[in-house]
């Protein structure tokens, strides 16, 4: 079963299109990275998603509901986390909770408030005030909120913006305990870790889609060819090198040059004559998430402009 079935979803704003013919399907207890440069309607279709925006077109189900007629019934049915911490920082984790709580009429709200600090950690933190703790620490009040009621689908805007390596890690571990009891989670996210950390991945381009599967057939599918090129003090060789006819991007990595191009014979011609030069060499490479992600940004067109 699906828990998100969306087909031709586009959203106005004014004259801007801000998604445009977007199709999408989760599969229940999946975990699917979204992925898009800013302002390119991610946000904005997973607000469509939850209940929060209707579609101008399109049409679909979200957890078996349809997403024009049962909005409401999806609110209930959805754990919502925005990319902005949202909860009142002048009142502590537990009054935080509590407020949540209340919202969804859960009872005893004491019960559920208790469970879900224990369930997240937070426990010894429960009287401390929102407004002083770290960004981890409020990304988990966040988490612990949006799953407090027990939603059926957990959808995450840019979650983990801002907050240090291992919090990230630790986030990460505690999504995929949840997917293992059933969950379904929709995250946007730019980290291409965190990418390759979903079952599947969708990547939208400034309201339309361009590619979706898992992180192998993406990258696949994208036809790129990568080599890299390695020596000393490379940061020169990188600026001629981006000139020159087939070589479609450059980024030094250490001593190395990421040299890719979606013709590999082009590419090979254009790197021929570093073989010849003293301390250079070529070898072939593997193309990453993230070239395959800045290669679509680099073919897509800006719908704001």
């Amino acid at each position: 079963m699906n828990a998100i079935d969306v087909h031709g979803l586009v959203k106005r704003f004014g004259d801007k299109t801000v998604v445009n013919d977007v199709s999408m399907t989760v599969k229940t207890g999946e975990i699917v990275g979204f992925l898009g440069p800013n302002g390119s309607g991610k946000t904005t279709t997973i607000r469509i998603m939850c209940g929060l925006l209707t579609p101008d077109e399109g049409s679909g189900t979200v957890l078996g509901l349809d997403l024009r007629t049962e909005a409401l019934m999806i609110k209930r049915e959805v754990g919502y986390m925005t990319q902005r911490f949202s909860f009142y920082e002048d009142l502590t984790i537990a009054e935080n909770l509590a407020f949540v709580a209340r919202l969804y009429k859960l009872k005893p709200v004491g019960e559920h408030v208790d469970r879900t600090l224990a369930d997240l950690g937070l426990s010894s933190r429960r009287n401390q005030l929102a407004g002083t703790l770290s960004g981890g620490w409020k990304q988990r009040l966040a988490l612990a909120a949006c799953i407090m009621h027990k939603p059926k689908l957990l959808l995450l805007d840019e979650p983990t913006a801002g907050v240090d390596p291992k919090a990230r890690r630790d986030f990460w571990d505690e999504i995929h305990l949840l997917a293992a009891d059933g969950l379904t989670v929709l995250v946007s996210t730019h980290y291409m870790d965190e990418a390759e950390r979903c079952h599947r991945i969708s990547y939208i381009s400034y309201g339309t889609m361009l590619a979706s599967g898992t992180v192998d057939e993406v990258v696949r599918d994208a036809g790129l060819f990568t080599y890299l090129v390695d020596g000393p003090r490379l940061e020169r060789l990188a600026s001629e090198l981006r000139r020159r006819p087939g070589i479609e991007q450059v980024a030094p990595f250490g001593s190395s040059l990421h040299v890719v191009g979606s013709d590999d014979a082009a590419l090979k011609a254009a790197l021929a004559d570093l073989e010849q030069r003293q301390d250079i060499t070529v070898r072939r490479g593997e193309t990453s998430l993230e070239d395959v992600f800045i290669q679509f940004m680099a073919n897509a067109t800006d719908n704001m402009q």
